[in-house]
């Protein structure tokens, strides 16, 4: 029950805590409208371009309507990409963080890059398929013995595709935190294959990223309701920063680390503010509150 005098502000702000605790969000009936015009759309989307990217793949052509689907999908959901800075199109190893499944949509749109995705997600319904669709690479986080194969898809999908993405803190944040850059998937500059570049990039939600972000003990499917039944759309900034050749900062830990303090220079530029310790710590099965950390 929602406290009496409550401002729509402060029942948004509650509704957000509370979903970051795991609580499921209830929905008024303009937001289960929003929710399912918007996965009809995205349905809609799925009907028209699947089709034609297997039609494609069916004459060996290159397909591009997986980038379409992303970039479709990113603004059924809401998101207004503003691209800045010029991405490199192929030969390319982005280094992101990470707020959202959104980012996702945002980035393979934007640039047509591939993913590196937990494989877990492989085995999901609809969510394995669709990024089946665009090349993702599957990793076993677990699995220390199978680096070594892993780091050779990795090289096969960079050969294929051009580019691909990876989300090196490992989870999502919250848009003014960033965690340490974990680098096992980065043995695949080690050494970099010939002419491979990488380029950070940082993304940005300004002020929705408190309604975007998916943290704490929130699960998806009640993540991606709220933003589906949000009012509105959003601006979702995706920096693209100066590239740098990996042979120039030899080793995966100080290419994560130059690739991080140009993150988090352009964050604290954008922010206009130092970043803040982000108040979770990871957990086997989600999140904790992190001691000593506040909201």
């Amino acid at each position: 029950m929602a406290p009496a005098g409550e401002t729509r502000a402060e029942r948004a702000a509650r509704l957000r805590e509370e979903a970051i605790q795991g609580h499921d969000t209830p929905l008024s009936l303009r937001g289960q409208f929003r929710l399912w015009r918007r996965v009809a759309l995205l349905v809609l989307a799925l009907l028209v371009l699947v089709p034609l990217h297997y039609l494609f793949r069916l004459v060996r052509l290159p397909s591009p309507w997986p980038r379409y689907f992303l970039s479709t999908a990113a603004r059924i959901c809401g998101a207004r990409v503003n691209r800045i800075g010029t991405h490199l199109k192929r030969d390319v190893f982005y280094i992101s963080n990470h707020l959202s499944w959104i980012d996702i949509l945002a980035l393979g749109g934007a640039s047509g890059t591939a993913f590196i995705a937990k494989a877990e997600i492989q085995s999901s319904p609809v969510v394995g398929w669709l990024a089946g669709l665009n090349r993702t690479v599957y990793v076993k986080r677990e699995n220390r013995l199978g680096v070594a194969e892993q780091i050779n898809e990795l090289r096969d999908a960079l050969a294929e595709t051009w580019a691909i993405t990876v989300f090196p803190e490992g989870t999502t944040t919250d848009g003014k935190s960033l965690l340490p850059f974990k680098t096992p998937m980065l043995r695949v500059l080690e050494p970099p294959p010939p002419g491979v570049m990488v380029q950070p990039v940082m993304l940005y939600y300004g002020a929705a990223a408190d309604d975007i972000c998916w943290i704490g003990q929130e699960t998806g499917l009640n993540n991606a309701k709220r933003i589906l039944s949000r009012k509105g759309s959003f601006r979702l900034d995706v920096h693209f920063l100066e590239p740098f050749h990996p042979r120039d900062f030899p080793g995966r830990k100080v290419i994560a680390a130059e690739s991080r303090r140009r993150i988090e220079e352009a964050l604290v530029k954008t922010l206009g503010h130092p970043l803040r310790t982000f108040r979770f710590a990871e957990d086997p099965i989600g999140y904790k509150p992190k001691p000593g950390a506040t909201s």
